[in-house]
Formats: C-alpha cells, structure tokens, sequence
C-alpha cells in the first residue's frame, strides 16, 4: 500500500524545470565555445558574426527564463541563491565568449596566436564537462561522480591558467608592437575569465551535493 503523504497534498511540487532550464543554457555555452574555437581555426567572417548575435540572443533569453522561473516558484529543487548564482555564471560564460569573438572584428584581429588557438580548445573541453556537470546537476546525491567531474574540470582550468600564463610570457616579450598587446591581452582575458566561471558552475553544483547529500 503506498505511503500516504499529507505534505504532497499541502504544498506544490518542487520545479524540475530548473533542471532543463540550466541544461540549456550550459548548451548554449557550448556551442558559442565551439564557434570561437571554429574562428580560431578558419577566421572571422560575417556568417559567423550571425552567429554570434543569435548566441547573444539565446542567452538572454534563457537568464530571464530561468530567474521569471525563480520568481513565481513556491517550492524550488535548490536553494534559491544557488540557483540565481547558476544562471547568472552561465550567462557570464556565454557573455564572455561573445565579447571576446565580436572584439575579434572590433580590433582587426585577423591572424591568430597559437596560444589563442590552444585556449579556444581548452575553452571547448571546460564546456563540454560543464554539459556533463548540468546533466548530474539533477542527481545531486551522487556525490562521487559530480566530485569526479569538478576535479576533471579543475584539471581543465589549471591547464587553461598555464595556456595563459605563457601567453602573457609571449605577449610582454618586446615582439608585439603596444596597440597589438592591448588588443591580445583583452582577448586572452575573456577566454580566460569564461574559463573560470566553468570551473565556478562545477564547485557551486558540488557544494550543493555537499549540502544535499
């Protein structure tokens, strides 16, 4: 006979839609990744910058879903905070990524350093493992697995923090001229930041099994 339970009849049902909703924005960062990491290998082109724009577009709407979901829900599957904090480092990633391709035409850049070339690709395994973090996200009892992936992407950052610091080494060593520092740099940063905030997402969605487990 099943278990009568009186609160199931009180109180509303937690919004799984979260779940979904996180899924496609971590969605979104990827294929944005995927898109800088396409510049990266065969250039900027107006086609592309389309693509940008539709990315840019996809990932506003999917905050404002998310956090119009947050509002008008009773009963949330997380802390609330945990869930505004999701959303908000999600769109960062996706705004960074964005930022960083469309300065690619504001500043001319048409020739691409090796270095940025082996960013982008880390850029695309750290979406990736947060597509594979998201989906776990839901299944925030499995602390072993979602402990796995953090140190996987905690792997991925750290070589992204290394790709990084020997393109600053490149950058300063007196072969560029000024305005090509400045520009690089701005570049490499935005990659870089969008790099952290992946790794962000994975320690909040741990320390939420932590908390839940």
């Amino acid at each position: 006979m099943p278990k009568f339970n009186l609160m199931s009849y009180i109180m509303p049902p937690e919004d799984k839609l979260f779940f979904t909703l996180f899924q496609n924005s971590a969605e979104i960062c990827k294929e944005t990744a995927e898109l800088y990491n396409d510049i990266m290998r065969s250039g900027f082109s107006s086609a592309k910058k389309e693509e940008i724009l539709k990315y840019k577009k996809k990932g506003s709407i999917s905050i404002k879903l998310i956090l119009k979901q947050l509002n008008k829900s009773f009963i949330t599957p997380l802390e609330r905070e945990d869930i505004q904090y999701l959303a908000v480092t999600l769109n960062k990633i996706n705004k960074r990524i964005i930022k960083a391709c469309l300065n690619l035409e504001v500043y001319r850049l048409t020739k691409y350093t090796e270095e940025m070339k082996e960013q982008a690709l880390t850029l695309v395994n750290a979406a990736n493992k947060l597509g594979e973090i998201i989906k776990n996200l839901k299944k925030v009892s499995d602390v072993e697995v979602l402990t796995k992936l953090n140190i996987e992407m905690k792997e991925l950052e750290t070589h992204g923090d290394e790709v990084h610091r020997k393109a600053m080494f490149d950058l300063f060593s007196g072969k560029y001229e000024a305005l090509d520092v400045i520009k690089l740099r701005d570049i490499y940063r935005e990659i870089e930041n969008a790099l952290d905030a992946c790794f962000h997402v994975s320690d909040t969605v741990l320390n939420v099994a932590l908390k839940q487990s």
